[in-house]
């Protein structure tokens, strides 16, 4: 295993995945820096899922490549750093908390003195410290997600997938996910999440990929997105045809409803000078509102696609 420091935690190239004449994945290539949380997001059948499993070599790919921490995907000392919560899973019901995270511990190779410690740990991390006796068939769908978290982090991973993490979770227990994500990247863990709630990922992630048809679409800093690219509404008076066009060139995407006009510019700087701009062609400005755009937004902007993440 040539594991480096400085090699990123995920790097896949020209990933591919045909199922008979269905391409699930045509080509993913794209790098994820140690350290950081990354976020996948997609429409319904964009082939997430079915890329994730390429790179934790649950699936054989058609072609490319994937390594995870500097080696190959199949690499079993790399494998045994990653840790994995699938989105449908199907645990050991008749098992209690306690066990089952012991029963994984034992599959880790861990010693029993180190499991005694850990899982108790986990346990209390994820607010299941009073249900450790109780049998995994007894929990609800919430329990039974933040025990696969718990095995998630059972070998102190340094890589860590996250496939749908607040599914089924309440307002406190996403919050409860949200803190341990934050703690986990404290700690110098990447992060892979893949989550169809767009608001999580936006208090979330550093990065994230828009992928559509197994292919990426674009990667980008969310910090510096969403900051960067302002909604302007612009509310006037005896405009024309002209002022339309000459908004042009403070932005894009400019459109006009009524009396309303939207467009888009990338830095908050410019909203004075439309201001001059529009009072110095003789037309009437009565308001000038910005608005941030969304994770949503944006999400339908680029893949274009409305109400179909997952």
């Amino acid at each position: 295993m040539a594991e480096s420091l400085s090699a990123p935690a995920i790097v896949t190239e020209n990933l591919r995945k045909r199922f008979g004449k269905k391409v699930a994945v045509a080509g993913l290539t794209l790098s994820v820096e140690q350290g950081e949380v990354f976020g996948f997001l997609g429409p319904n059948g964009a082939g997430k899922t079915t890329a994730v499993k390429m790179m934790l070599g649950l699936v054989r790919p058609t072609a490319g490549e994937a390594r995870l921490l500097g080696a190959a995907r199949n690499d079993w000392r790399a494998r045994r750093k990653v840790g994995f919560l699938p989105e449908h899973f199907r645990f050991h019901e008749w098992l209690r908390a306690d066990e089952f995270l012991d029963v994984h511990g034992q599959l880790y190779g861990m010693p029993s003195a180190e499991r005694k410690k850990r899982i108790p740990e986990l346990l209390k991390l994820v607010g299941l410290e009073q249900d450790a006796r109780r049998r995994i068939g007894q929990f609800s769908k919430g329990m039974l997600q933040r025990v696969g978290l718990a095995q998630a982090l059972l070998n102190r991973p340094q890589l860590l997938f996250l496939d749908e993490p607040t599914s089924g979770l309440d307002p406190l227990g996403r919050r409860l996910v949200r803190d341990i994500i934050r703690r986990q990247r404290d700690l110098g863990v990447t992060v892979f999440l893949n989550s169809h709630l767009l608001s999580e990922v936006e208090v979330t992630c550093d990065r994230v990929a828009f992928i559509d048809e197994g292919q990426v679409v674009q990667i980008a800093d969310l910090h510096t997105m969403i900051s960067g690219d302002t909604e302007v509404e612009l509310r006037l008076g005896g405009f024309t045809s002209e002022t339309i066009e000459g908004l042009n060139q403070f932005g894009h995407g400019v459109r006009a409803d009524g009396d309303r006009v939207t467009m888009f510019v990338e830095e908050a700087e410019q909203l004075p000078a439309i201001a001059r701009w529009v009072v110095a062609q003789d037309v009437a400005l009565y308001a000038l509102t910005p608005r941030r755009l969304s994770l949503e937004e944006l999400f339908v902007r680029i893949v274009g696609k409305e109400g179909v993440v997952a």
